[in-house]
């Protein structure tokens, strides 16, 4: 889920396809089948270039639509899953399974590689502040850690850190799966067996839940932060079915 020019695109797994929404009037306008798409992971704007980025963990690349509508795709060479653009307007992809960052440019070249720790298992959304460092969330459902990490810039090591043991409590997640962060660096995470969206300061430490499992109806797969407008929209989805049933809970931050 992500905005542009406008516009909601929203990933439809079971279709393959994405549905694109007026952002005023939630009004449906399209609906653009992906070319050769193998594995929905997830979708990412870029303001700059006016285009999205969609993940493809199965075809192991990135589905690039532009303005015009035309789709182009570049290998990444390992599974993606989480995408965001960094201030360079390089697209940053999360490959959990080798515990690694690579940043590549709009067109697909990749800029660098970062491998992650031994202890950052399964990192699934990064996302790079202005100062260079990363923000990682990380842990699956198996997995006993589950923590959001403020990387150095190189990767390699923790500055500071959220969570641990997997659990319920505040300091604590069950499935850390996606990440947005405002213009001041505080970080909103999506708790997905939690049902809930937590906040983090800049420097990680809790400040409060912005989303309870009150408000949402399955459980809240991914994040976009519309920072001029202060909402925050959750792609809250049926993840233990066959993945149609879903809706966008947006709430003002």
């Amino acid at each position: 889920m992500t905005l542009l020019a406008g516009e909601l695109y929203l990933l439809r797994r079971k279709e393959r396809e994405i549905e694109v929404y007026d952002v005023i009037s939630y009004h449906l306008l399209r609906h653009q089948a992906v070319p050769d798409l193998r594995g929905f992971a997830d979708v990412t704007s870029c303001i700059h270039y006016r285009c999205v980025y969609i993940a493809d963990y199965f075809g192991e690349c990135v589905h690039r639509l532009d303005a015009q509508g035309a789709f182009t795709r570049w290998t990444v060479n390992d599974e993606p899953r989480g995408l965001s653009v960094n201030a360079a307007h390089n697209v940053v992809v999360a490959c959990s399974r080798v515990r690694k960052i690579k940043e590549f440019s709009s067109r697909g070249d990749l800029v660098r590689e970062l491998t992650l720790p031994d202890d950052v298992i399964n990192p699934l959304h990064a996302i790079q502040t202005r100062s260079g460092q990363f923000i990682v969330c990380h842990g699956r459902l198996a997995d006993p850690v589950h923590r959001v990490c403020m990387m150095s810039a190189d990767g390699r090591h923790i500055v500071h850190s959220h969570g641990g043991q997997r659990g319920s409590d505040t300091d604590q997640y069950n499935g850390p799966g996606h990440l947005a962060v405002d213009d001041n660096e505080f970080v909103f995470v999506a708790d997905l067996i939690n049902r809930r969206v937590t906040l983090l300061s800049p420097t990680l430490q809790y400040v409060r839940q912005v989303v309870s499992r009150d408000q949402l109806n399955w459980w809240p797969r991914r994040l976009y932060l519309d920072t001029q407008r202060r909402l925050l929209y959750i792609a809250d989805s049926d993840f233990q079915s066959d993945e149609s049933s879903g809706c966008v809970v947006v709430v003002k931050v």
